[in-house]
């Protein structure tokens, strides 16, 4: 009698840790591919906002003089302006585009995320012969989850030059 006692005890046992395994196992699935989707449509989301911020940027901006409008002192200001780099020439950059958000971002980095359209991290690059222009934050600086980069070619004064954008994030799943 008490053999048979132990079997069932037993048995019951492994249909409880069996029973447990498989709820468990289900949970971690679900949480697992709610994380994926998650991550995923933020990454869409990041390059959406890529695409978008890249247009902006070759743009001249609103209005298309912001850089002499715009204080850098006033950050009040800097929600009436968009930010753009181009001249108003094919793929031409301005000089005086590119210093001002240089100066606005150092001045209050934060503050320049709305005017270039944005609600993630940005670094933006400009390179070419005798050309080494960076604006934002380097996300080689920061511990990034994520960074989507879009390089484009532009001409400034005359000159060939590839511009390079990356909007990163360091929050979790590369949400803002």
């Amino acid at each position: 009698m008490k053999a048979q006692f132990w079997s069932f005890d037993l048995v019951f046992a492994i249909i409880i840790f069996v029973l447990a395994m498989v709820i468990m196992t289900y949970i971690w699935i679900n949480i697992n591919n709610e994380f994926s989707l998650a991550y995923s449509s933020n990454i869409q989301h990041m390059q959406s906002q890529l695409v978008e911020t890249g247009a902006q940027l070759m743009s001249t901006g609103y209005p298309p003089n912001w850089e002499y409008t715009s204080s850098v002192t006033n950050t009040l200001e800097w929600a009436n302006i968009s930010i753009g780099l181009g001249n108003g020439t094919a793929d031409g950059l301005s000089y005086n585009k590119m210093t001002a958000l240089r100066i606005l971002s150092e001045y209050d980095y934060q503050e320049t995320k709305p005017p270039l359209g944005l609600a993630y991290d940005y670094y933006i690059t400009i390179t070419g012969e005798g050309i080494n222009y960076e604006a934002g934050m380097n996300p080689s600086t920061e511990n990034i989850t994520s960074v989507q980069v879009e390089k484009f070619p532009a001409v400034l004064n005359g000159r060939p030059v590839t511009v390079q954008l990356e909007i990163w994030s360091n929050s979790t799943l590369g949400i803002e």
